[in-house]
Parts: C-alpha cells; structure tokens; sequence
C-alpha cells in the first residue's frame, strides 16, 4: 500500500492554471452578455487562481 502512494507524483498537472483560464473565458463571455457583476466575480477569481499558480510555480522551482 505504501509503495502505490509513492509512485503518485507530487505536482498535479497545472489544473490551478486551467481553473484560472476557465474563469477568465467565462469572465469575457459574461462581459459580452452584459452581466459586469457575474464577470467581476469571475474575473477576480481568476486573478487569485493565477496569483496562486505563481507562488506554486515558484515554490516548485526554489525546493
């Protein structure tokens, strides 16, 4: 059991980066549509997600 778990990598893909992106395509299209309160919510949560990412991005690079 205990060797199953070794093999799982520790990075997961970059699935923080493909939240971010998602959000910001629903941002623009909300945008689009007229709804600026549903695209400011969407778009602040992709800014954190990306925010996110970096300092992951970094930490990974440091240790």
């Amino acid at each position: 059991m205990i060797e199953a778990l070794a093999a799982v990598p520790l990075q997961s893909g970059g699935g923080v980066l493909w939240y971010a992106i998602v959000f910001f395509v629903l941002a623009i299209l909300a945008g689009l549509a007229g709804f600026r309160g549903v695209a400011g919510l969407t778009m602040e949560i992709a800014r954190i997600l990306v925010l996110v990412f970096l300092v992951l991005a970094v930490l990974s690079l440091l240790l």
